[in-house]
């Protein structure tokens, strides 16, 4: 016998006298809890205890409503404000701002609600989309938005609407606004995990301008007729 089959023969003679203990086997431990079926289906999914896309939908309908509705009646008024200061002025263009306004955005969100269904639809039908998972209705981001508009319009246009009178109205408006913002700022950001101080600092720079733009132009227009 060869000297190379003579250490092959010894290296099986030893691995056959190994003991198996020496083998480490995988046991389950004794005391891990027993996942079902339901564990399973959560665990694998990244963000399962995450808020549903439904009603982040409507959350997101409802602060962007608001912060529309806070912008754009302050806007109005304060432009008509530049130009007019009657009290019954200022209130007819504040109320109609704020039914237009809630109108036009209950609309715009249904609408773009509709197609991001649509879209779902087609998703789930060639099964992209866990069938499981429920679509996005637009209906409640219609029903958000045009609520919050009005709740967020109502802020301008009671400010606009206090017992002060001349430069007061505008520069109490201008603060209520500000401070309506910071909220709708604030709540925005916590509810997409961003920092608050950018969201908050977009939001005031913002409406601060449409409300400086819309009385420069309302006073040039008040000065020309």
């Amino acid at each position: 016998m060869s000297t190379l089959s003579t250490h092959l023969l010894d290296h099986d003679r030893t691995v056959a006298k190994a003991p198996t203990s020496a083998v480490p086997t995988a046991r389950p431990a004794a005391d891990a809890p027993a996942l079902s079926g339901s564990d399973l289906r959560g665990a694998d999914r990244p963000g399962a205890d995450l808020p549903s896309a439904e009603r982040l939908n409507w959350l997101r309908a409802g602060v962007l409503g608001a912060n529309d509705g806070i912008v754009s009646v302050a806007a109005t008024v304060v432009g008509v404000a530049g130009a007019a200061t009657g009290v019954s002025t200022l209130a007819v263009a504040g109320v109609a701002a704020l039914v237009a306004g809630a109108l036009s955005m209950a609309a715009g969100e249904y609408v773009s609600v509709s197609s991001q269904r649509d879209a779902e639809r087609v998703l789930r039908a060639h099964g992209v989309r866990d069938a499981e998972e429920s679509l996005t209705n637009p209906w409640h981001a219609a029903l958000a938005s045009l609520v919050a508009f009005v709740v967020g319009g109502v802020v301008p246009l009671l400010a606009m609407l206090g017992p002060w009178g001349g430069e007061a109205r505008v520069v109490a408006t201008f603060a209520a606004v500000v401070v309506a913002l910071v909220v709708t700022g604030t709540v925005s950001a916590r509810l997409g995990g961003a920092p608050a101080g950018r969201a908050v600092l977009r939001n005031v720079v913002g409406g601060s301008l449409a409300m400086a733009i819309t009385y420069g132009i309302g006073s040039l227009v008040g000065l020309a007729v």
